[in-house]
């Protein structure tokens, strides 16, 4: 029994001498596989979390909520709704929301948190036009207990993970629009939503901000100088520091991707909300003339929404023979900024 042993000892101690890593090599190929398998799935899960939602169907939307609640669509109705719709969109698409994730493989996205973030700032504004014009009939009335709860959470910042998180807070936002919803369809309550042209006009007024700030920093990825135009048009205008007479902006080239998709939510959500107010605006609208208008604007930022044929946000210059993918964004959403203008104006006219 002992020599046995012994010879076993010995087999042993001569295959080590043989090859003495052959259990340390083992050891590296098992390391080696569950790194790459764990890489590829958390490339394929990085892929399938990346793609943007659908644009929603408002009148399909509108209907089956008012089914669910069994109300009528009521004016405001459509609009509420996918305000509420975008914002659990936010939340429950592939991957939940990602922009305060700090696990893998959210961690190593930016593409779909950069897109979160344009639909988060036209959401913020949407529920902010609610609570201050929307819903109130005059500068004196009092603001909706429900909306004035509702915006200050979807104002929380927007990458918290700790107590209390960013999904929560959220969360909490669209349970008080589904009761300011829910009120508004009531006959005995006192919500409202006021569908008049300069309600639409003031939110208007916000959209052409955003859209005027998006396409400025879309086209600053070439980075050509421009002629500063701050004071333009006012003799007497001043301002706090001083500046240079032309000034050169230009986006960092790890920033390019990031704000063409903030830019692609950003659209998304407008497309959204501006087919809601052509339901809720209808009477408005017909009145001034103005539906082929604000269809022409949907028009122009539904091209934004088309998808991209190449993996990479390309930053072509001039003329030359490579795409520029944030120019390109930046014309769909001037030309879009520039019809809200006519639309806005057009309202204003008695």
């Amino acid at each position: 029994m002992s020599l046995d042993r012994s010879k076993n000892r010995l087999a042993r101690a001569a295959n080590y001498l043989r090859n003495p890593f052959s259990g340390q090599k083992s050891a590296y190929v098992l390391i080696t596989i569950f790194i790459t398998v764990f890489g590829l799935f958390n490339i394929v899960l990085g892929i399938y979390w990346s793609r943007e939602p659908e644009l929603l169907n408002v009148r399909l939307e509108a209907a089956q909520k008012a089914e669910e609640l069994n109300r009528l669509v009521v004016p405001g109705f459509t609009s509420t709704t996918i305000a509420i719709r975008i914002g659990e969109t936010l939340l429950d698409k592939p991957g939940g929301y990602l922009r305060n994730d700090i696990m893998l493989p959210s961690v190593l996205l930016d593409n779909m948190p950069n897109w979160e973030l344009g639909v988060l700032v036209q959401l913020r504004d949407f529920i902010r036009a609610m609570r201050k014009e929307l819903s109130r009939s005059q500068s004196q009335s009092r603001e909706d207990p429900d909306l004035a709860i509702a915006e200050p959470l979807f104002n929380f910042k927007s990458n918290s993970w700790a107590l209390p998180s960013t999904e929560d807070e959220y969360r909490h936002g669209i349970d008080r629009l589904n009761r300011y919803l829910l009120r508004l369809s009531d006959p005995d309550d006192v919500a409202q939503f006021y569908a008049r042209a300069d309600n639409l006009t003031d939110w208007l007024k916000d959209v052409e901000t955003r859209l005027g700030s998006l396409s400025q920093r879309l086209s600053a990825s070439v980075g050509k100088s421009r002629l500063n135009t701050d004071l333009a048009g006012d003799a007497n205008a001043t301002q706090s520091t001083p500046s240079d007479a032309e000034v050169i902006i230009k986006t960092p080239w790890s920033k390019i991707d990031d704000i063409f998709y903030e830019s692609r939510g950003a659209s998304w959500a407008l497309i959204c909300l501006l087919r809601a107010m052509e339901v809720d605006f209808a009477d408005v609208l017909e009145k001034k003339n103005a539906q082929v208008s604000l269809r022409q604007i949907i028009r122009e930022l539904r091209e934004t929404q088309e998808p991209l044929k190449t993996p990479f946000i390309l930053n072509g210059n001039g003329f030359g023979i490579i795409a520029n993918h944030s120019l390109v964004m930046a014309n769909y959403i001037s030309r879009a900024n520039a019809a809200i203008i006519d639309l806005r104006r057009l309202l204003e006219q008695g």
